[in-house]
């Protein structure tokens, strides 16, 4: 059997079945109970700073102050 043939073969049968089984562990990795915290910590990272933005300096041009607003 030709090697070309072997491979395709592997590839439609076996390597089909263990990407569907990789697709469904991570289904459930991600859906496992107690990951909603972590999902939600990750989720609010760039809420986390609540510094102010910086002042606006009075010695630049009045038009681009209004721009801005």
């Amino acid at each position: 059997m030709e090697e070309y043939t072997l491979l395709r073969q592997f590839a439609d049968s076996w390597m089909l079945l263990l990407l569907f089984a990789f697709f469904v562990g991570i289904v459930i990795w991600v859906f496992r109970p107690g990951a909603s915290k972590e999902y939600k910590d990750t989720a609010n990272i760039p809420f986390r700073h609540t510094d102010a933005p910086a002042p606006q300096q009075d010695d630049k041009p009045a038009e681009i102050k209004e721009a801005r607003k």
